[in-house]
């Protein structure tokens, strides 16, 4: 490999500037003094080259010397990537601890994908077979639950001269290609990825199903598409990083990406201890079967967490082009877009809105744009999806700060919390009255077919009695409450009752923790039979007070304690029970 020298003659920080680079390419990755720091040239100005170093640069002084690799930032994308844990620019940090103990190192370079484990490699091609980009020719068996499909990379077609199977190394040739243009390719488990780049596929579809996630506030009034892009902004201690725990445990995807960008460290001890100990709803394994993860936490370089980002949405795209759907957590952009401002500041950029660069929405843009539903390459007709979902954590709670702008202008669903709902420990604390999504009306008919046909009438009658209490609370502030109508009062209740019963949701409950449609559609049907026909009561004279205190309001109050496979005929009781209840007031009334 040509090797390109230069020396430095600047340090700012994570920035350092080396003359005599005029060789080197923009995006290269650099190894910078005789430690053989990571960096990332930035710009190139005449011969001198600006870099972004991935790790601490104390002690670094001008004229050490800088080595281009004349390669891009890439990551390793092969068996291995499931259940383990990365750092920013995919250092696996298991390994890392095991060569150098708990502090990382500076300088430690270390694959990505340990080279001397083997895998069980089965192909599903045989020799003389036509294949081109994106065709798998063999699978290997991760671990219990994971099928990892081996796919032929991106730019190679021909056919098979050979193909081997058994156990393998990831940089073993399992087989031979001979391309179209004569030459011999070989083949292996592994290939690499330039992470600023965008993998391909043949076309991006719309999204039309929803991305089921079991917690009830999102799945019936705000649902995420999959193959769709969502934000979580939120102040300080809103339930931001639990919300996205929740959905990491519980969406339906096959494969979970999750990058703690920026996040305090104790946050992302809490998701490294809690996700093997997880139970998967689906496979009844760890949830560490189907995940990996990226841990940059707030203390580790600045400009890794640029990094971390780009290196999880190329991980994603990887299993995407196998055919999987792939939910990415975010956590959080607003730290990952610090990090732009401060090498921004350091490059000497003219500063945009409070100091963010000029080209904030752009890159925000080009993140989120990676997301989606795609057809992808190869002969066969496989379709995959990501689903993005990015935490924002405005400074004070301040949503009309340029990250949060930024990222509004991109997503189609904005799930606001709210630090009152999050005070009062209403959780998740997602508010109803100013969150929303746009694939509402594309996913109504999957919901109608798929659920039942009142859903969309249900859920649209949801949310008017929820706008309606808001008008009612302020007359409420003002006059009390016996200035309201009986029926305004009960409108009053349901609301009450929708809100703590319905969308009230406790993520440490073993049962609450994750609601299928089926239970969402019995709750929400049950308690809006609560309110038309104690709407139709009021009309026929019962008493308002009779009708607050009937004894089956406590069981609609703990349905969302009902386990799964009782879900049926505790609800049909129930609903039973409220019938006849009212019935009997009403006839106690005339």
């Amino acid at each position: 490999m040509m090797m390109n020298q230069g020396r430095i003659v600047k340090v700012s920080g994570p920035l350092v500037v080396a003359e005599n680079m005029r060789d080197s390419n923009m995006l290269d990755v650099v190894h910078v003094s005789d430690k053989k720091l990571i960096g990332e040239i930035l710009e190139i100005h005449e011969d001198r080259a600006s870099i972004q170093v991935y790790e601490e640069t104390s002690g670094l002084g001008p004229g050490e010397i800088v080595v281009s690799t004349r390669e891009p930032l890439s990551v390793e994308l092969g068996p291995g990537l499931i259940e383990n844990i990365f750092d920013g620019i995919q250092r696996p940090l298991d390994s890392m601890r095991i060569q150098t103990g708990d502090n990382i190192t500076r300088g430690i370079h270390i694959n990505a994908l340990d080279r001397t484990k083997k895998w069980p490699f089965k192909p599903v091609v045989k020799a003389g077979d036509k294949v081109r980009a994106g065709d798998i020719i063999g699978t290997v068996q991760e671990n219990e639950v994971f099928e990892h499909r081996i796919l032929v990379p991106v730019g190679i077609e021909g056919t098979i001269e050979s193909i081997r199977e058994g156990e393998f190394t990831v940089d073993s040739v399992v087989a031979e290609v001979k391309g179209e243009d004569g030459k011999s390719y070989g083949l292996t488990l592994m290939q690499k990825w330039p992470v600023r780049k965008e993998r391909p596929y043949k076309e991006k579809l719309a999204p039309t199903e929803p991305l089921i996630t079991g917690q009830r506030i999102i799945d019936t009034l705000f649902p995420i598409a999959a193959g769709g892009v969502a934000a979580i902004p939120g102040p300080f201690g809103s339930g931001k990083t639990v919300v996205q725990h929740q959905l990491a445990k519980w969406a339906e995807a096959d494969l979970v990406v999750y990058i703690g960008c920026g996040e305090r460290g104790n946050e992302m001890t809490d998701v490294l201890r809690e996700f093997p100990e997880l139970k998967d709803p689906k496979t009844g394994k760890s949830l560490m079967k189907r995940t990996v993860l990226i841990a940059n936490t707030s203390d580790m370089p600045v400009a890794a967490r640029e990094a971390s980002i780009y290196t999880g949405i190329t991980i994603a795209e990887y299993f995407r082009d196998m055919g999987y759907t792939v939910a990415l957590m975010a956590d959080s952009t607003s730290r990952w877009a610090e990090a732009l401002r401060e090498m921004s500041g350091r490059l000497e950029e003219m500063p945009g809105e409070e100091g963010y660069p000029a080209y904030l929405s752009s890159r925000l843009a080009q993140f989120y744009e990676r997301a989606g539903k795609v057809k992808t390459l190869g002969s066969d007709e496989r379709t995959g999806a990501i689903s993005a979902i990015g935490a924002v954590s405005p400074p004070g709670g301040d949503l009309s700060e340029p990250v949060t702008q930024a990222t509004l202008r991109i997503v189609k669903v904005f799930w606001g919390l709210d630090y009152n709902l999050s005070y009062r420990r209403h959780f998740p604390a997602i508010n109803w009255l100013t969150s929303y999504s746009l694939y509402e009306d594309r996913l109504s008919d999957w919901y109608r077919v798929n659920v039942s046909r009142d859903w969309n009438k249900y859920r649209g009658d949801m949310m008017r009695i929820l706008q309606e209490e808001a008008g009612l609370q302020e007359i409420v502030q003002l006059v009390g409450v016996d200035a309201l109508s009986p029926t305004d009062r009960v409108t009053l209740e349901a609301a009450r009752s929708i809100r703590e019963d319905y969308l009230q949701q406790n993520a440490f409950n073993e049962i609450d923790t994750y609601s299928s449609l089926e239970k969402q559609f019995g709750m929400l049907k049950i308690i809006l039979a609560f309110y038309y026909k104690g709407q139709e009561a009021i009309k026929k004279g019962v008493n308002i007070n009779d009708l607050f205190s009937m004894p089956v309001r406590e069981k609609i109050a703990r349905l969302k304690y009902v386990p799964e496979e009782e879900i049926k005929e505790t609800f049909e009781k129930v609903e039973e029970e409220l019938s006849v209840q009212i019935e009997a007031l009403i006839n106690k009334g005339e």
